[in-house]
């Protein structure tokens, strides 16, 4: 009964598809949106930014609480979250692309409506990552739906990538070219925020009618943990804290040059027509390795894959601010970067279950943990400040909103920015990862002992309904 059909991991795995191709939108266009398109000045820009993954402080740790604590409900726990998030959610995000037809409180707009979707869209993605613990309990099934999961995830940062780029790459975002005098440039950007919220609704609506949540096995041994309680729980688990460090570190280097490329290619490279086509190239590079990453770790172990996998774009890092601006090798750079991608975004999901059964092995009476694991580790991967930093840099280098070049200071700073930084952080990560201490023989021993437990409880439950059963008839 545990078992899952094709279909179901499938359903299951499309809920993941709208956090991937929103983020990949925001990550790569907003800021740029922000200040060719909004012609907002680079520090309130910058401002707006931080604000929302500030905000992400606030409403990611709480939501996850909040989901934790959650009674179950007819249609599940978890579903009723992702069912009433939507909407707001897919309403907000539509509102971050439109540019309003005021000038006074157009900061104010863009803030207010980029922290409101960063909240809507936790209410569906922390619940979302904790699904996999609630629609089987056979380990192997969950990992199986994991894989369906990451793979549906990748395919939708390369959708996301893909709709916004080549919607928004058929105008030029500089307003002194002629085709952006009557306003092209934003209109295509309300066409490509449209599209995406009929597929974040769409994949809403197969993930609700095509999954259903299991009710969890009802141990009491004891009672849920407080939100303080959980955190200095978590805090005090070893594989944990070095895990989410050290991904902390790495996923903040990509974060990083997630942010800054479009306008690294644009000003500091030059290509301002073929931006949108060398991001899809690295999406695209990034969905075709996955596999090759997935076979990678299960040969050689996942510390391995993540050493190989995340230092692989550091000398790509290097060449592409080291030689003379040529279009043909930025193609060849953004596949070869596309690999390095794709590990840093498989491995943290790929580890963070092994984590999740190593707490279960050593605090095998403690219960309801699984939200306030997962919400955290999304908490602070996603939760950076990187682009405070180019607010920060651009006060000096005289960045000019909405100009077609920019000062060669720009440029210097750009490559900063995408280079050297994303490298020390990746260095330091990498470090950090060194003292993780699951490994295989570790990660086997934990899935034996908790079937162990699985079986037990099983055993305990059928005997537990045999007795009231014989006491009902007596």
């Amino acid at each position: 009964k545990n078992r899952l059909s094709v279909w179901n991991k499938l359903f299951y795995a499309f809920g993941g598809a709208p956090y991937q191709i929103t983020g990949s939108a925001l990550g790569f266009f907003l800021q740029i949106y922000l200040l060719d398109v909004a012609q907002l000045d680079p520090s309130y820009a910058s401002l707006i930014l931080f604000v929302g993954r500030a905000w992400d402080a606030v409403t990611d740790p709480t939501v996850g609480f909040l989901v934790s604590r959650s009674k179950w409900t007819r249609i599940g726990r978890m579903m009723p979250w992702i069912l009433f998030s939507t909407p707001f959610a897919v309403l907000t995000y539509f509102l971050i692309w439109y540019v309003p037809p005021f000038e006074e409180g157009k900061v104010l707009w863009y803030l207010v409506f980029y922290c409101l979707f960063q909240s809507m869209q936790t209410c569906f993605h922390v619940p979302y990552s904790a699904l996999t613990m609630f629609i089987t309990s056979d380990q192997k099934e969950r990992d199986s739906a994991t894989a369906y999961r990451m793979m549906v995830e990748v395919m939708g940062t390369v959708l996301g990538t893909a709709i916004q780029g080549q919607i928004v790459g058929g105008v030029s975002s500089c307003p002194t070219e002629p085709d952006t005098a009557d306003g092209s440039n934003k209109r295509a950007y309300v066409v490509a925020s449209g599209v995406i919220c009929i597929i974040y609704i769409l994949c809403a609506a197969i993930l609700f009618y095509g999954v259903k949540e299991q009710k969890d096995n009802g141990r009491k041994e004891s009672d849920p943990l407080t939100f303080r309680q959980g955190l200095l729980v978590l805090v005090s688990h070893g594989p944990y804290v070095k895990l989410v460090v050290g991904f902390l570190f790495t996923s903040l280097a990509f974060m990083l040059l997630e942010g800054n490329f479009a306008l690294f290619i644009t000003y500091a490279l030059g290509h301002r027509k073929d931006f949108q086509n060398i991001l899809l190239v690295i999406m695209l590079s990034g969905t075709l390795t996955i596999p090759w990453w997935q076979w990678f770790l299960t040969q050689f172990g996942k510390k391995k894959a993540t050493y190989y996998g995340v230092s692989w774009a550091v000398p790509f890092m290097i060449l592409i601010v080291s030689i003379e601006s040529n279009l043909i090798l930025s193609y060849l750079v953004s596949v070869a970067a596309g690999v390095s991608v794709a590990a840093a975004f498989l491995m943290p999901w790929s580890m963070l279950p092994d984590v999740v059964d190593d707490f279960k092995v050593q605090n095998p009476k403690i219960h309801g943990h699984e939200v306030l694991i997962h919400n955290s580790c999304i908490f602070l991967i996603r939760t950076h400040f990187s682009p405070r930093l180019f607010a920060f840099f651009c006060r000096f280098a005289g960045y000019v909103t909405g100009d077609c070049s920019q000062p060669e200071a720009v440029s210097l700073t750009l490559k900063v920015l995408v280079s050297p930084v994303p490298i020390v952080l990746i260095i330091m990560g990498l470090l950090v990862l060194r003292t993780y201490p699951i490994d295989e023989e570790r990660r086997k021993r934990n899935r034996k002992l908790l079937q162990e437990m699985i079986d037990s409880e099983s055993e305990t439950s059928s005997e537990s309904e045999s007795s009231d059963l014989g006491s009902s008839r007596i």
